[in-house]
């Protein structure tokens, strides 16, 4: 059955090429590949005009919460399954409630998002997304991708680690099936690594990232792309 609700801490630090190879040079006998070792993640997110919930992301609010679609790969087809996802945090907390339909479908639902028609595997996810969208009259505001690299603890299963490289934007065609391309965010190659987790942090990437003088940093992708597009 697919996970629907996650509810973990999240914990993301900026490195250098240099820094997430030495890191996983001492970390990696800790690791194994999860089941979506390699991929390319491609995201809608959606916003008000004045695109408030990308804003507000980044005054680092005690609550915040974004809308999204997402794909891993580019659909081929409009009968491939994609991911409508709410993502909470609340005091450093990070939540998230996600849906699956057909990229077909959800293009219905947003032509219609007050229609009474569920399209999903979860009709009260569905009912949230759904009053996500009337509430702040949410359009699509960019496009998102990574190229994302995951592993999970090879004893601690709970323990998730992602390196996400090539983060890129557009606004224009925002359609997950019209491609991944996109403008570069960091100029130096530079990689956002996420550490989540429902149990806490193992000693083991604990002791390695004091090593290595790793810390953490504030991180939002959309909200941070918004503010490169917009200064």
């Amino acid at each position: 059955m697919t996970q629907t609700v996650f509810h973990r801490i999240e914990t993301k630090y900026v490195l250098s090429r240099e820094q997430m190879s030495e890191l996983l040079e001492i970390i990696e006998p800790n690791l194994k590949h999860d089941k979506y070792f390699k991929e390319t993640n491609l995201s809608i997110y959606f916003d008000t005009d004045e695109k408030w919930l990308g804003i507000h992301s980044l005054e680092k609010p005690l609550y915040k919460e974004k809308i999204r679609v997402r794909s891993y790969g580019v659909p081929k087809t409009l009968d491939e399954t994609v991911f409508v996802e709410i993502k909470k945090k609340f005091d450093g907390v990070g939540y998230k409630r996600r849906i699956e339909m057909k990229l077909a479908d959800f293009y219905e639902f947003l032509r219609n998002p007050k229609t009474e028609k569920f399209y999903s595997n979860n009709r009260q996810i569905e009912k949230e997304v759904k009053y996500c969208f009337e509430f702040y009259k949410l359009k699509p505001a960019l496009l998102l991708a990574y190229d994302r690299t995951s592993f999970v603890g090879r004893k601690e299963p709970a323990f998730r680690l992602t390196f996400d490289r090539n983060i890129r934007s557009r606004e224009d065609n925002l359609k997950l099936e019209k491609g991944d391309r996109g403008k570069l965010y960091f100029n130096e190659g530079e990689i956002v690594m996420e550490a989540k987790t429902a149990l806490g942090y193992p000693k083991w990437f604990v002791d390695a990232i004091s090593k290595l003088k790793i810390y953490p940093a504030s991180f939002s992708k959309y909200g941070r792309v918004l503010q490169k597009i917009y200064n």
